[in-house]
């Protein structure tokens, strides 16, 4: 079994006798390294601290503000700490509060700036708050059913995150087109239909009397700019400021905190840049890595020991960061391991996406079988929607998952009902329950079994098996706590965990489910576990295929980064060479890897760009290039292909067809629209028979898309972006092409609709 190694975020002593928190200011200060304790003594702002990942920034900042009420330089009302998720924020009060700093006001923007809206609104503008708008996606489709577009569920996804990122980025609608086009952003559509709906869209909130939670931070941040009296009263208030995850802060929420922070104020900013994965949303690392220009009296502090991974994991998450560019990489932390070596991390090539996904789920039971529990072992991937084949390959050995971003555990049914259960058992005392033992995950367990609920699992791994790993959570937390009260001296009674519930609902702090994570890169952020499983590392899906631009790509670099170093000792990277059994094995690893995986050397030169590969490990051409035309046999049956249409589909005409109907049709309408748009035949933008070799085999990135038969260099240049998004279920992302008049001929042979080979 895997030794669990101490976690720096974690107390490393009891602090007394009482568990009230430590004894006395100098007492919050034991435990902490030297960068830790330099941190936690800069009582007076500014203060930027650079902390990598694993380094204990949340314990360095939260003893900070604990020292500072402690010794008497802070008075807790003045304090205010912000983050971006409730989560983060609800686990900050519960440490500030073993800390013995009861009082400290620690939340997001929105939820601070929201208070403030609601206490200041009647003041400055007369009468109540208007109603905030939960979800803007209904808004959003009558926006755009007046502006007589016809938008999909998807797409409606996508208008609403322009809107989002325009709020944000204090973009007001009739700059949208500009401001996208400076940007280099890829519109989901029409710039100027964005800018329609967008401003159709702010005019129904204002006719309705509703504000979105963009509103409340632009509204909150208008009051105090245009009203000096209640400025003055904010800053009255609060007088000292903690800002985590500093690289994630937006234009709008950096406008809001400079009319926070006040001359007299002190303020503490953390971050790293090297984990900037939301600039999509406007996130921008830019005024944490500026702070010091903008504050040239600050004190610095950089945290790079690592307490949370192998020096085997920190080595490979360095060799990432060694080979970025960029601002952000300029300022990058070279972290220093504090654990025990560890296993090296496990490189591992696959056929295809199943047997990646097979493969990952044998691992992941060896290691529960080696006593690694299945809520410290996680599967993280670029986007959600691969987790489908992970799912089912998991359920097929019976292994329970979760996926990360699904319904709030204090928010599913079973758990509400089990709360209602276990208030009303603590009502009427645990006299009234037939238990064996006085203990307490005996009583829960007990009030769970009216329900259904037994010691052990159900088979299966459906919803039935999800609503037992949900109430098992309950139980496995009543022993924590029960533990955790004898410890301190204290009883634990059923009164006192359903209070402990309720606390944790309120602050959106989940106990684990015993169940492997599923989860996207993105949703990892802030995480760790034991083992991490990070798949699917391929070109086009890592970096991403829209991701076209140095800073794009950077971006993705440190998406992996992320990955990485959620790991603490097991770490496997895995990538499989085509879609599905029997595809053309056309995939190679992602650039990021190159140098780092053994068998593989670092690129340079025009090389690093976004087609190229260094090596022959994946063989064929460079995307783009001539394909060979040697023999060609049926990926089904294996029989030589000499008809045209039969060569270009890979398989006989006789053989079972693996194509994706939904995708066919999707690709056939896009090709009317170019020619349509353009008035050339159908067959000028590509035949019926490439589409259904794209749709029998959907290639996930420019390579693969090139080694299709009927896409040379020229349509891959017109057209290749658009039918690499169709193929990721995506609207197209690149404008309409236009086609030339040598098209027909640069596809390697491609025939007109009418030809034989049609």
């Amino acid at each position: 079994m895997q030794a669990q190694l101490p976690v720096p975020d974690e107390p490393r002593h009891p602090y007394g006798p009482d568990s009230g928190g430590p004894a006395d200011a100098d007492a919050v200060l034991a435990g902490l390294d030297p960068e830790q304790r330099a941190v936690a003594t800069a009582l007076h702002g500014p203060v930027c601290v650079l902390a990598g990942a694993g380094t204990g920034k949340t314990r360095a900042i939260t003893h900070r503000i604990a020292y500072g009420v402690r010794s008497g330089v802070y008075r807790p009302q003045q304090v205010l700490a912000v983050t971006f998720t409730a989560r983060a924020a609800g686990e900050m009060r519960g440490r500030l509060r073993q800390l013995g700093a009861e009082g400290v006001q620690a939340r997001t923007f929105h939820s601070a700036a929201l208070r403030q809206l609601q206490y200041f609104w009647p003041r400055a503008v007369g009468g109540e708050v208007p109603r905030l708008l939960e979800r803007k996606v209904q808004l959003v489709a009558e926006a755009a059913g007046r502006c007589g577009l016809r938008v999909q569920r998807t797409e409606l996804r996508d208008l609403t995150g322009e809107i989002e990122w325009s709020k944000v980025t204090q973009i007001v609608p009739e700059d949208y087109p500009a401001a996208v086009a400076k940007a280099g952003r890829e519109a989901p559509r029409d710039a100027a239909e964005i800018s329609r709906v967008y401003g159709i869209y702010e005019q129904l909130k204002r006719d309705r009397g509703v504000i979105d939670f963009e509103d409340v931070l632009l509204l909150t941040a208008a009051i105090l700019e245009d009203r000096p009296e209640i400025s003055e009263q904010v800053r009255a208030q609060y007088q000292h400021f903690t800002v985590d995850e500093y690289q994630d802060v937006s234009p709008l929420q950096q406008r809001l905190l400079d009319q926070w922070v006040g001359p007299g104020s002190s303020l503490c900013v953390v971050g790293d840049a090297s984990q900037t994965i939301y600039s999509f949303t406007g996130a921008t690392p830019d005024y944490l890595l500026g702070f010091r220009t903008r504050h040239p009296d600050a004190t610095v502090v950089k945290l790079v020991r690592d307490y949370r991974s192998t020096p085997e994991v920190v080595h490979l998450a360095n060799g990432l960061l060694a080979q970025a560019r960029g601002q952000a990489a300029q300022h990058r932390l070279e972290l220093v391991s504090q654990r025990d070596a560890g296993p090296d991390p496990v490189y591992t090539e696959y056929t295809d996406e199943p047997a990646e996904a097979e493969g990952t789920a044998h691992r992941i039971r060896e290691l529960l079988a080696r006593g690694v529990r299945a809520s410290e072992i996680a599967v993280l991937f670029r986007t959600n929607g691969q987790s489908e084949v992970y799912e089912q390959a998991l359920a097929d050995l019976g292994l329970p998952y979760q996926l990360k971003g699904a319904e709030r555990f204090f928010e599913r049914p079973e758990i509400r009902e089990a709360g209602m259960l276990l208030r009303g058992a603590a009502r009427a005392g645990a006299d009234t329950l037939a238990v064996d033992g006085p203990d307490l995950a005996a009583q829960v367990r007990a009030v769970l079994a009216t329900r259904g609920f037994t010691p052990e699992p159900p088979g299966g791994s459906g919803a039935v098996r999800e609503r037992w790993e949900s109430l098992a959570a309950l139980v496995r937390l009543a022993e924590e706590f029960e533990s955790a009260q004898r410890a301190a001296g204290r009883d634990a009674d059923l009164a006192a965990y359903v209070a402990e519930l309720d606390g944790r609902a309120n602050a959106q702090h989940a106990p684990a489910v015993e169940g492997v994570t599923l989860a996207s890169l993105h949703a990892a952020k802030g995480l760790e576990w034991d083992a991490v499983f990070l798949v699917g590392l391929t070109e086009g899906m890592m970096p991403i295929t829209y991701a076209k631009t140095d800073e794009q790509i950077e971006e993705e670099r440190r998406l992996l980064y992320v990955g990485v170093t959620r790991a603490r000792v097991h770490l496997s990277l895995s990538w499989a060479l085509a879609r599905s059994p029997g595809g053309r094995a056309g995939r190679i690893p992602t650039r990021f890897l190159d140098g780092l995986r053994p068998g593989s050397s670092a690129r340079s030169g025009a090389r690093a760009g976004r087609g190229g590969h260094a090596g022959a490990e994946a063989g064929g051409e460079r995307a783009g290039g001539r394909r060979n035309r040697g023999p060609v046999k049926c990926r089904v049956c294996g029989r030589a292909l000499t008809e045209a249409v039969e060569r270009k589909l890979r398989r006989c005409e006789g053989c079972p067809s693996s194509m994706d109907e939904a995708l066919f049709e999707r690709l056939r309408e896009w090709r009317s629209e170019q020619a349509r748009t353009h008035g050339v035949p159908a067959y000028v933008v590509f035949t019926d028979a490439t589409l259904m070799a794209i749709a029998e085999d959907p290639p996930g990135s420019e390579r693969e898309l090139a080694g299709i038969p009927g896409v040379g260099p020229s349509k891959l240049d017109k057209y290749g972006a658009d039918v690499l998004s169709l193929c990721s279920g995506e609207q197209p992302v690149g404008a309409v092409a236009k086609p030339s008049g040598d098209d027909p001929g640069d596809d390697g042979g491609e025939a007109p609709e009418n030809s034989p080979e049609k």
